[in-house]
């Protein structure tokens, strides 16, 4: 299990980045899948998981609960057959936002489930209220008791589910509960994200009936058992992403292998608007840039196939140092801004108009600094800073890195940056 508290990363910024990368599992898809493994009625394997503190979190709850794991390098084996408890650990719970994810699928196995309002990144108001509304509306009974939630699923009423945000997290945790029940499901307005249409990939090799993923609507015709599988995730589009943008201000010529291109095309046609030269065949992104980057005047983040919100700090940092203003609103979260005053120690003109807009003022360089990540994706754009930053910069508190990145620095290393991992 990996412990990074009191990690820093020490920067010496200036470096073009050349060479190939090969990009990890998907974060967003291994989680809910990990979680939704339990489902099964036979022992469930996933392969190329990758070395992330999250996944570390997800694991020890499935142990909590009392699931046999198995490792064996980058393939993780999950028997369900031995879990004796259907209550979420409370403190694993508030390590992470993901862990929400096991309450379709405890509920789906168990007909009860008993979970803490899940932790993660401090980037505002992140609400299951979603959630619980529809597992009402399906007939499971709900109560408050002190810090946790309780469900109870004594009873299924199949029914059209019209959620008034594509929330990513109610829609998997609907289709997973859905699953295991008798009658027909549909979600209406449901969340169109890749690692959606990912995890209805796995419930289906298991054995679920699920139909629309990707679309307006969702169709799910429950099923009276699921049998355990062997299954790869999708690669993921925000490490992808993170790469692309460190070419584009660092300067260089990198393929990106083991991508899924489409998943990353509305940053692709930013950047190339931008002044980078981006060629695609298959898997493999191929991306160049000299450094010299003009700013495309307004960002916005919104729900997939918009710009994502995962995105957003990165592309924060790509505007630092973008020829022209940008204007970044942020959409789905409203505090996710932290960053814009760590850049600014960077020499960064960024004028913060509210938790949900900034205006970013392009200039020549970014100064070395000692910084500090707020969260997850936050993080990851301060490295970039860093690299493109002169002088040294070292950016504090990288356990918030190390929960979707495996190993971030060794990635930027193997093309070129000048980068550090100190210890504690």
């Amino acid at each position: 299990m990996r412990n990074s508290y009191g990690d820093k990363f020490l920067i010496h910024g200036g470096n073009k980045l050349f060479g190939e990368v090969t990009i990890q599992t998907s974060k967003n898809a291994v989680l809910p899948i990990l979680a939704s493994s339990i489902m099964a009625d036979t022992p469930v394997t996933i392969k190329n998981v990758p070395d992330i503190i999250d996944v570390d979190n997800m694991l020890r709850i499935l142990e909590k609960l009392g699931a046999k794991i198995a490792i064996d390098r980058d393939n993780i084996t999950i028997n369900p057959l031995t879990i004796n408890n259907a209550k979420v650990d409370c403190e694993l719970s508030k390590t992470m936002r993901s862990s929400v994810f096991l309450l379709g699928a405890t509920l789906a196995k168990f007909k009860s489930a008993c979970i803490t309002l899940p932790g993660g990144c401090n980037i505002g108001n992140r609400p299951i209220d979603l959630h619980i509304n529809a597992f009402k509306k399906l007939g499971v009974e709900v109560e408050y008791i002190g810090e946790e939630i309780h469900f109870n699923a004594k009873k299924y009423i199949p029914r059209t589910i019209k959620l008034k945000i594509p929330s990513v997290g109610a829609t998997e945790n609907i289709i997973e509960f859905a699953c295991l029940q008798s009658g027909k499901t549909t979600i209406i307005n449901p969340a169109k994200e890749p690692e959606i249409v990912d995890l209805c990939n796995f419930l289906s090799s298991m054995g679920a009936k699920i139909y629309g993923a990707g679309t307006n609507k969702i169709t799910i015709y429950g099923v009276d058992r699921l049998k355990g599988v062997q299954y790869t995730p999708i690669s993921d589009r925000i490490v992808a992403g993170t790469i692309m943008c460190a070419v584009a201000i660092c300067g260089g010529d990198v393929h990106i292998k083991n991508a899924i291109p489409i998943h990353n095309q509305s940053l692709i046609e930013k950047l190339i608007k931008m002044g980078c030269q981006i060629n695609i065949k298959n898997d493999i992104i191929n991306i160049r840039s000299d450094s010299n980057l003009k700013s495309i005047g307004k960002i916005t983040t919104g729900y997939y196939p918009k710009f994502p919100t995962d995105l957003q700090s990165i592309m924060l940092v790509v505007s630092t140092v973008s020829k022209g203003n940008t204007t970044i609103h942020e959409k789905i979260f409203s505090n996710r801004f932290e960053t814009a005053k760590e850049l600014n120690l960077l020499s960064a003109n960024i004028d913060v108009v509210s938790n949900n807009k900034v205006v970013v003022h392009g200039i020549d360089h970014l100064n070395g600094a000692v910084v500090r990540a707020h969260d997850l994706r936050g993080g990851a754009g301060l490295v970039l800073a860093g690299l493109v930053a002169i002088g040294d910069t070292i950016v504090e508190d990288i356990h918030y890195i190390d929960r979707g990145y495996a190993y971030l620095e060794k990635m930027l290393s193997h093309l070129g940056a000048d980068i550090k991992r100190i210890r504690v």
